[in-house]
């Protein structure tokens, strides 16, 4: 197993969610049990020593890869929701998509100030959302946020965005 397998297991689905938007599919890796070890592991390999308590993984996709590293970095997990999915008190943040306008929310009782935190999400495209959420997790912690991603499109500059990060690690690039 190598990177290459695991780019060649994701799938390009043209026009969605609208016209002109190559989509990266990545439920056809993560169906695949030897392509999702090597994921998880190799990203548990990059944050394994950084101390981190807590990981927060983006809604819907990033809760997959989220909660495994979690469970092996033997942190807890923070949902990070859309509006109205949450049961209990939260913060929420609205923001701008490449292709619209969305919110998040978290609740306010998930997070301490002396967590070390890992924000992770599928895909960083226009970075968007992932600065939403970066801004939203800067309300409870000083220690410095860790930004994980499966894959980056480089091409969109997303990564511009998200100036205010302790690190940030994308595992495929294109």
């Amino acid at each position: 197993m190598n990177l290459e397998t695991v780019v060649a297991s994701i799938r390009n689905v043209p026009d969605f969610p609208k016209p002109g938007i190559l989509f990266k599919d990545i439920t056809t890796a993560m169906k695949d049990a030897e392509v999702l070890k090597f994921i998880a592991d190799n990203l548990y390999e990059y944050y394994k020593d950084k101390g981190i308590t807590k990981v927060v993984g983006v809604e819907s996709r990033g809760f997959v890869l989220g909660s495994i590293l979690a469970y092996k970095l033997n942190a807890g997990f923070v949902l990070l929701r859309k509006p109205g999915k949450l049961p209990a008190e939260t913060f929420k943040i609205d923001y701008d998509l490449e292709y619209g306008t969305d919110s998040l929310e978290i609740h306010k009782d998930s997070i301490e100030p002396d967590d070390v935190v890992l924000l992770h999400d599928d895909l960083l495209a226009t970075g968007g959302s992932a600065n939403a959420a970066l801004s939203l997790l800067n309300n409870f912690t000083h220690n410095g946020i860790y930004v994980s991603f499966l894959i980056e499109l480089g091409f969109l500059n997303g990564i511009d965005r998200l100036k205010g990060a302790k690190d940030i690690h994308s595992l495929i690039k294109f």
